[in-house]
């Protein structure tokens, strides 16, 4: 029997073993890591501090090892390649015979020679034990730098984030991310971090850490320091190719088990996979080519054949980096090759593009998304299958975020396109899977082809790819709600309103199956709230934590406390309510960027007490935990200000007041401006409304967030009751048509017609049902009531706002410390 021996236990080994079990191999398998557990995912290793759940990062148990004949050898280091006899060596003088054998050894974290790097309180950013390590000393330190502003670096700074460290980024370079992204990007990418309060250093050569055995700060080549209780080097990485040079392997002068095409090295029976691999003097540093090397591989020891070769990798890239959106494909930058650069930027929305277009204008060449990157997937496909361009080439990205890949169209894709780079998966497999599999949906995409299965930023494409098939092949598409309710939300929302069904039991007993599950009881709930505006308590066993307990549940395990402020106006006494509410419950107080005062920190059992001060007070729920209308923001307007044209408080004022608690597919934002200065930033709400000489403009479909938009004009020049009632039918109905947790912004670009055909719908009344909107929005305003003050006066519901059913202690669980003079969680 043929054996084969694996040394490394990484994503790439992982992968290496499951494309030898998919070919059946009838060969004996060893496999020698030096980590504790089985492969784990690199890629999401940030989200280990979410919950310090290792089980979650696992990419396969001990146990598919085993079930699938795979001796997995953990917590032991190779030491020793013997060619001649074809066996390795651990550190434990364990030796293994070898017909095959392939090094997946990965790398290890750059660190730099710089004067005290072996000081206590400095790490490295790159396996599960580190960030053990990290975690445990960042409960001691108050701020953490970061050495190497690059991917790995942003992605080491969200981790200091996350233990609520004061981070600075320090970056050797002139701009972060340099290998990706121009000094604009860069410049705005800096703008980004700085926002979320890190502190970003550039042009920074580190000359010594500082400390007595401890590190206590950090020098600079420049003369300046900084101080800092902890460093996380993230500097770049070496491969792990120590066992090459004893063993007479050809080791690449950067470093890496030289590779042909058949990813063997100087020794035809020794493979080398992954990072710890040099192929044509590359190193590849992700995980999609470490794949493609794998299946290479896999194919030559199973099935003995050198069709499939390793030929480079495109090292295009989608990242979503603390909230922002990275990406950039082809030639990001062309400084060798004669091209016509097209960029918009919008700081104010945090968005910068670029597109390298070739001289002749045919084709595209590479580009740069940063802030929003949702036309990645068809602008990638575009460069890499050179794809004829449209005669302006600027529409690609100056339209709104999807038009360009709408435009174009999937259907211009061949079929040899690469929509999964992770798993190397082709339109033609894709449409394989539809047509010649019957595959109807995502699920079964994801089976049939493994498309999706990795990073998944391929999904969208991938969405888009299964809907026009099966459109060519006269399919009906539905979306349905999920296996217990075979409605589409739309169809739900009329089996609801036509028949009055007001609970959830009475509709899965008349339209649906089963016991329903996590996504169909949130979603019904929604629309029964949408459509009878009752009392969100009543339905409280189909509602999320948010809604079940009227607050958002914050980190920790408290609750946020949000007073509505319509319009941002308050009164001095409420002001001094609410600080005396604070001061009582001894709650973290923050101004929102709404012009509203959030407080946290509060436990279960104290909100109703809590609330019961606030309504005394003449304050009602601010709807922060639902999927609702949040706030109406507006700026003082011709109240006080010398340029404003109306009094846009006021309308705000009465704006908010009209939508207060009118419950959607997803929150609600509004803003209105007194005059084009714009100071509410209404263009960047769901609807915003903005003064002109003649009347208000209204505008629709903005959002802000990780994906901001700009709102759309739906109507200029109007009255106060003109734009009422076009905020009427909008909403009721965004509210009818919308797909479950989709916001104004993504419904408007997917919506037929677009704002073209909104403007008929609403403004022009085109189907005849804008009496019946603005009837329906009445009756939900007619409907209203403070929740928070129904749930006070009904001991029944008060009852459960408590952490324990049979005792009104609080959670003995809950840490707080104190920091500026307020009170914050104790991480996790």
């Amino acid at each position: 029997m043929t054996k084969i021996v694996i040394v490394g236990n990484g994503m790439v080994s992982y992968k290496l073993c499951e494309k030898l079990v998919e070919k059946n191999t009838t060969a004996s398998i060893t496999v020698i890591g030096e980590e504790p557990r089985p492969a784990y995912d690199r890629v999401h290793l940030s989200a280990y501090f979410e919950d310090a759940n290792a089980d979650k990062l696992s990419m396969a148990s001990r146990d598919w090892y085993e079930g699938n004949g795979i001796d997995l050898i953990t917590s032991e280091k190779v030491s020793k390649i013997n060619r001649e006899k074809k066996e390795i060596t651990t550190h434990n003088n364990n030796t293994f015979a070898y017909d095959y054998l392939v090094l997946a050894t990965g790398s290890a974290a750059f660190v730099p020679p710089i004067k005290g790097v072996d000081k206590k309180g400095v790490f490295v950013y790159r396996t599960i034990e580190d960030l053990e390590m990290m975690m445990a000393y960042g409960k001691k330190a108050s701020s953490a730098a970061v050495l190497g502003g690059g991917l790995l670096g942003l992605e080491a700074a969200k981790a200091a984030l996350d233990m609520n460290l004061k981070t600075s980024v320090v970056e050797f370079a002139p701009r972060l991310m340099p290998r990706q992204i121009d000094e604009e990007g860069g410049n705005l990418l800096k703008q980004k971090m700085e926002d979320l309060g890190i502190e970003i250093l550039l042009n920074k050569a580190t000359s010594q850490i500082t400390g007595e055995g401890t590190m206590t700060g950090m020098e600079f080549s420049d003369d300046t320091k900084l101080d800092v209780d902890m460093l996380i080097i993230s500097a770049g990485i070496r491969p792990r190719d120590e066992l090459g040079k004893e063993a007479g392997l050809e080791v690449a002068e950067r470093g890496g088990f030289v590779v042909n095409s058949l990813m063997q090295t100087n020794d035809p029976s020794i493979f080398a996979v992954g990072e710890c691999a040099s192929h044509n003097n590359m190193i590849y540093g992700l995980v999609a080519p470490g794949y493609d090397m794998a299946e290479v591989v896999a194919e030559q020891l199973v099935h003995n054949t050198d069709e499939y070769q390793f030929d480079g990798f495109d090292m295009s890239t989608k990242l979503k980096l603390i909230g922002v959106d990275v990406a950039s494909f082809g030639d990001p930058f062309c400084d060798n090759t004669p091209h016509s650069p097209i960029s918009i930027s919008d700081t104010q929305a945090g968005i910068y593009k670029r597109i390298n277009v070739s001289e002749d204008g045919k084709t595209l060449l590479g580009g740069i998304l940063i802030g929003d990157a949702e036309d990645y997937n068809m602008l990638h496909q575009m460069c890499v299958n050179e794809m004829a361009l449209p005669p302006h080439p600027v529409d690609l990205i100056a339209k709104g975020s999807g038009d360009s890949g709408a435009a174009i169209g999937v259907d211009a894709l061949p079929d040899t396109a690469q929509v999964c780079s992770c798993e190397n998966v082709s339109k033609g497999d894709v449409c394989c899977a539809i047509k010649d599999d019957g595959v109807t949906d995502i699920n079964g995409i994801k089976k049939a082809t493994k498309a999706g299965t990795g990073c998944g930023g391929c999904l969208p494409m991938v969405n888009n790819i299964l809907e026009d098939t099966l459109k060519k092949m006269g399919a009906t598409i539905r979306k349905e709600i999920c296996e217990h309710f075979p409605y589409s939300r739309q169809e739900l929302f009329d089996l609801i309103k036509v028949n009055e069904i007001k609970t959830y039991k009475e509709l899965l007993n008349k339209y649906g199956q089963g016991s329903g599950c996590e996504t169909c009881k949130p979603a019904v709930a929604s629309l029964l709230a949408s459509i009878w505006n009752d009392l969100i308590l009543k339905e409280a066993t189909i509602q999320d934590t948010n809604d079940r307990f009227l607050a958002n549940i914050q980190k920790g395990g408290s609750y946020s406390v949000v007073p509505r402020i319509a319009g941002g106006e308050i009164t001095p006494d409420k002001l001094i309510a609410i600080g005396e509410v604070a001061k009582e419950f001894d709650l973290y107080t923050k101004i929102t960027g709404g012009q509203r005062i959030d407080l946290f920190g509060a436990t279960l059992n104290d909100l109703p007490l809590i609330w019961e001060k606030l309504i005394e007070a003449g304050f009602e729920s601010g709807h922060a935990y639902g999927k609702s209308l949040r706030t109406v923001k507006s700026c003082v307007g011709s109240t006080w200000c010398r340029f404003g044209l109306h009094d846009s408080v006021g309308f705000a004022i009465e704006i908010e007041n009209r939508y207060k608690g009118l419950r959607s597919p997803h929150k609600l934002k509004g803003g209105v401006s007194g005059c084009i200065r714009e100071c509410a930033e209404a263009r960047g709400k769901d609807f915003g409304v903005i003064a002109t000489e003649k009347g208000w403009n209204l505008y629709v479909g903005g959002n802000g967030g990780a994906n901001p938009k700009h709102a759309i004009l739906l109507a200029g020049d109007i009255t106060k009751e003109e734009v009422v009632k076009y905020i009427d039918r909008f909403l009721m109905f965004y509210i009818k048509t919308a797909e479950p947790l989709q916001r104004t912004a993504p419904w408007l670009e997917k919506l037929e017609g677009g704002i073209d055909y909104l403007k008929q719908v609403v403004v022009e009344d085109s189907l005849g049902i804008g009496e019946q909107l603005e009837s329906d929005m009445e009756v939900l305003i007619a409907n209203y009531s403070c929740e928070w003050k129904e749930a006070i006066n009904n001991p029944k519901i008060r009852k459960r706002f408590a952490h324990f059913s049979n005792s009104d202690q609080d959670d003995p669980t809950q840490k707080f410390k104190r920091e500026r003079d307020q009170r914050f969680p104790v991480a996790w």
